[in-house]
Order: structure tokens, then sequence, then C-alpha cells
């Protein structure tokens, strides 16, 4: 790619979402308590799986799992974007920017696979409800988590390894709110087709995987529900499942749409929507589509929460008497 000037560069300006003032202080406002509320939402409910030894099966193992990645993914892009709004100075080097993609990439490929193992997990739960303990033991709960690190892992390391075959020379501005791969292709003089046909090659399949394994595992579980006698066990079931197709809706749409779609070189503005959507939003609405709807947690809460009550209220009694 020609370039007006071929200064070889290792450093870049995030651009960002906005350089009115007024504006910026709206994002950050929005943007902080958003992030907030994903980190207590997450962390919290990592911490109330962890504790209660009724929430030890491999259903809550993989939530407690989904809940730390998208952890993960808020602090992968939030405080370099929070900070970015108010400072002169959004420049983040060549090998910043491979560190956050590398992080973001690990932690989105890993939710990937463990949103395929939940499903398949409620689909052993539903379908096979007498099978559930030998099919969905410990051991292969286990092997399912680490494999999905381990894949979100090779994934990152295949990327970002390509990326030492591009130069970067001309503008050095990123029209984005963090360092992503597909603006550095834009950057790059070097052709960054191979680049492009691996990311496409890579993600597809990734997705392909996935999501098949999640739809034949709720095609199955629908025909399950359809078979119940039970209405009220029907409506609940079709609940839960809306819930968690919303979720995996708008998670694999938004990644389909960033690293899938024909033309990606094209048209950068149209990431930001994007990305806004799977490393914000998403980590933010997950806890309460996956937690808050759930009665089993939402009675541990309540039962811990009680537990504490009483504490304090003997507390109070035995100060009083003394």
């Amino acid at each position: 790619m020609a370039k007006e000037n071929h200064t070889i560069k290792n450093e870049f300006i995030l651009t960002g979402f906005t350089d009115h003032p007024e504006m910026k202080t709206l994002l950050f406002v929005v943007f902080f308590t958003i992030f907030l509320i994903t980190m207590v939402g997450n962390l919290g409910l990592m911490i109330l799986i962890s504790k209660e030894h009724r929430l030890h099966t491999p259903m809550y193992i993989f939530l407690g799992n989904l809940a730390l990645a998208d952890s993960c993914c808020a602090c992968a892009v939030t405080p370099k974007m929070l900070r970015n709004f108010f400072s002169k100075n959004r420049m983040i080097s060549l090998y910043e920017c491979m560190a956050q993609f590398y992080f973001l990439c690990t932690v989105e490929t890993a939710d990937c696979f463990l949103l395929a193992a939940m499903a398949y997990d409620r689909y052993v739960a539903i379908c096979k409800p007498l099978q559930y303990h030998t099919m969905m033991s410990k051991k292969l709960c286990i092997q399912m988590t680490t494999g999905a690190y381990i894949a979100g892992n090779l994934h990152s390391m295949i990327h970002v390894g390509l990326l030492f075959r591009l130069t970067f020379c001309g503008a050095n501005h990123i029209n984005h709110f963090y360092c992503d791969i597909l603006p550095l292709y834009r950057l790059s003089c070097v052709d960054p087709y191979v680049n492009e046909l691996v990311l496409f090659i890579f993600s597809g399949s990734i997705q392909v995987f996935t999501i098949g394994s999640v739809l034949i595992s709720y095609l199955y579980i629908l025909l399950t529900i359809f078979k119940m006698k039970s209405k009220k066990g029907r409506v609940k079931a079709f609940s839960t499942c809306a819930s968690h197709f919303l979720s995996l809706s708008l998670f694999y749409g938004s990644i389909f749409f960033m690293y899938i779609r024909p033309n990606l070189l094209e048209e950068g503005d149209k990431d930001i929507p994007a990305a806004i959507l799977f490393t914000e939003v998403i980590p933010l609405l997950n806890p309460f589509i996956y937690s808050l709807r759930n009665k089993e947690v939402i009675n541990v809460l309540r039962k811990i929460l009680k537990k504490e009550k009483s504490q304090k209220s003997l507390k109070q009694m035995t100060s009083t008497i003394a």
C-alpha cells in the first residue's frame, strides 16, 4: 500500500469517540458507570459461586468462568478508554496494541467455547437428565473449561504473530477506542491480505463450530420442551431459552459483524458500534441474563443476605445487653 510518509511508525493515536468536551464528560460518566456495574455484577457472581457449595455444578462452573472472561474483557478495554477521554496524550505503542488485542482476543474466543459448553450442559440436563452426572462429570467440565482458554490463547497467538509481518507508515491515527486488529490492517504499508484471510478462516471456523454446537443443543432442547406435558414447565423452559438466545445472538452477531463480514478493511466506522456491544454492553448484561433470572442463584443470594442480617441483629442485641 502506498503511503504519503514512509517513516516506520511504532506508536499510534487512539482517536476515540469525539473531541467535543461536553460529549466527552457525558460518555465518561456513561462508560464509567457501565464498567462499575459490570465489575460488581461479574465479580459478585464469581464470589457467590465460589463460596456456595450448592453452586459447584458444571452449569455454574461455566457461568463463573464466563463472568471471569467478561470481567477480563472489560478490564482490557475500558480503563484505557476512560483515561483517553481527558488525556492529551492518547498514544499507544505497537506492543501495547498487540498486548491489548491478544488479551481481548483470548477472552472473547474463550467466551465462544464457554457459551457452547453451557448450551451442551443444558442439553444434557433437559434432554438426558438421568445420565447427567455421567455425561457431565466434573472431569469433563474442567477439560472443557481449560480447552476454552487454551483455544483462546492459540487463536490470539496466531493473529498477533502474523502482525510481525506488517510494517506501518503514514497516518498513525486509529479510528477506534481501543487497539483492535482491523484498524492496524488499514494502516499497514504491507498488503494485509494474508492476515485478513487467516482472520476470516479461523474466526469463521470458531464461530461455525460454536454456533453449530449451540444451535444443535437448543434444537434438541426445544424438541424436548414441546413434548413436555406441563404447560408451566414449557413456559419456564422457553423463558430460560429466550434469555440465553438473546445473549448469544448479541454476542455472536457483534463478533460476526466485526471479523467475518466481507470487505473487512472498508468502512472502519462500522466497527465501533459492534465493538461497544461486545466489549461493554454484553459483559454488563450477562450477569443479569444468566443469574438474576435464575431462581437457584437468587435463593442462595437471599439466604446469604438473611444470614448476614440475622448476624447483624444478633450483634446489636448482644451490644445492647452488654
